[in-house]
């Protein structure tokens, strides 16, 4: 049997980082090894990242291996859902219409402000006592 042809793409959102690897195959999708329904066991957060394969009609054209570190739920969906969309734009380039019509190849650089130094949160001080 011979070696699968990967096409990899890597997404990015707040803090977390997916690292993707597509081949053509039968539709599978499996996130740090686990099914797709045992990582993200919320529907909401499935539909959003078969959505880059959902928009171009590719969802049982390849098989999706995702490596996904960092961040909450909702920034490893977003990362899964860019690195998804590269490696489909790196696969078949005449699908980039489709993905930028849907926002999927746009980094979305909103972070979590840093705290600051004598300060409780990024903004919050401390409290005002009169006396």
């Amino acid at each position: 049997m011979p070696a699968k042809e990967y096409t990899w793409g890597l997404g990015r959102r707040k803090t977390s980082v997916a690292r993707v690897r597509i081949a053509p195959g039968s539709g599978q999708i499996l996130i740090n090894k686990r099914p797709i329904e045992q990582f993200f066991p919320v529907d909401r957060r499935r539909q959003h990242v078969v959505s880059p394969l959902d928009a171009t009609e590719r969802l049982e054209a390849y098989d999706v291996h995702v490596n996904v570190k960092g961040g909450g739920e909702t920034g490893q969906a977003g990362a899964c859902v860019m690195g998804i969309a590269r490696a489909l734009l790196k696969a078949e380039p005449e699908l980039e219409r489709a993905l930028r019509a849907q926002g999927f190849l746009t980094r979305d650089d909103r972070m979590v402000e840093r705290k600051k130094y004598g300060l409780r949160g990024a903004r919050r001080g401390c409290q005002f006592s009169k006396r």
